[in-house]
C-alpha cells in the first residue's frame, strides 16, 4: 500500500511539472492568450482534468509560473570570498541562468507588462518578498564592503541592468552579445577579467554586431 502511494505522489508530481513545462514553451512561443488550456495538457501529455486537479485553472497556472521563476533565481549558488569575487558570481550565475531558462524569462517579462497578468506578478512577488529582501540584503552588503557611497541605490542599478541584459537576449537571442555583455559588466565594476567563458552554447559573436529580432 505504501509503495502504491509513493508511486500515485511521483505520478502526480511529474504531471504537474509536465504541465508547468508545457505552459512555459507555450506561454514563450504564443503569449498567455494564446495558449489554451487544451493545449497545455496535450503538450504536456496529461489528461485535461489533471490541470484543474493540480492548480485549479488558467490564473492559477500562470501564478505558479511565475513562482517558478522566482524560485529558480533563489536557487541561483552564492560565491564566497571577497566582495569582488561575490559580485562577479552574481553577474555571472544570473547571465548563466539567462541562458539556461530563456523560455521563462521571456515568459514572465512580457507578464510583468500585460495588464491582464501584472496583477498576478504582483502577487508572486509578494509572496517571495522575505527571500527578496534577503536577496537585496546580500548585495547591498557586497556593496557596503565595496566601499560604495549609495548602497542600496548600487543594488538597484545593478539589477537593473541585469534584467535589461535579460530582456535584450530574450528579444534579440544569439544575435545579443552575452558573453560580451558579462565581460562589459566585470570591466564596469572594476572586476577580474572572467578566465572562462560561460557554461553556455552560445553562437560566435559577429565582430560587427547588430541585434535583429528576426534572426533571434
Amino acid at each position: 500500500m505504501a509503495r502504491s502511494e509513493e508511486h500515485n505522489r511521483s505520478a502526480s508530481a511529474r504531471a504537474r511539472e509536465a504541465m508547468l513545462a508545457a505552459a512555459i514553451e507555450l506561454f514563450a512561443e504564443r503569449g498567455v492568450n494564446g495558449a489554451s488550456v487544451a493545449e497545455i495538457t496535450q503538450r504536456a501529455g496529461v489528461a485535461q482534468g489533471l490541470m484543474n486537479y493540480h492548480f485549479g485553472g488558467k490564473q492559477q497556472l500562470i501564478s505558479a509560473v511565475i513562482d517558478r521563476w522566482y524560485e529558480t533565481l533563489f536557487a541561483l549558488p552564492q560565491a564566497d570570498g571577497s566582495a569582488d569575487v561575490r559580485l562577479a558570481g552574481i553577474i555571472d550565475g544570473a547571465l548563466t541562468a539567462t541562458g539556461y531558462a530563456m523560455p521563462l524569462q521571456r515568459t514572465v517579462f512580457a507578464m510583468q507588462l500585460q495588464p491582464d497578468t501584472h496583477r498576478l506578478f504582483a502577487e508572486s512577488e509578494g509572496r517571495f518578498d522575505e527571500q527578496t529582501c534577503t536577496s537585496e540584503d546580500i548585495v547591498r552588503q557586497i556593496f557596503r564592503d565595496r566601499g560604495a557611497a549609495d548602497p542600496p541605490l548600487e543594488e538597484i542599478m545593478l539589477r537593473t541592468t541585469l534584467e535589461g541584459i535579460f530582456l535584450k537576449y530574450a528579444v534579440y537571442g544569439d544575435t545579443f552579445p552575452l558573453e560580451d555583455s558579462r565581460r562589459w559588466m566585470h570591466r564596469l565594476y572594476g572586476l577580474p577579467e572572467p578566465e572562462a567563458p560561460l557554461p553556455l552554447r552560445l553562437a560566435p559573436r559577429n565582430p560587427d554586431a547588430r541585434t535583429r529580432a528576426a534572426r533571434a
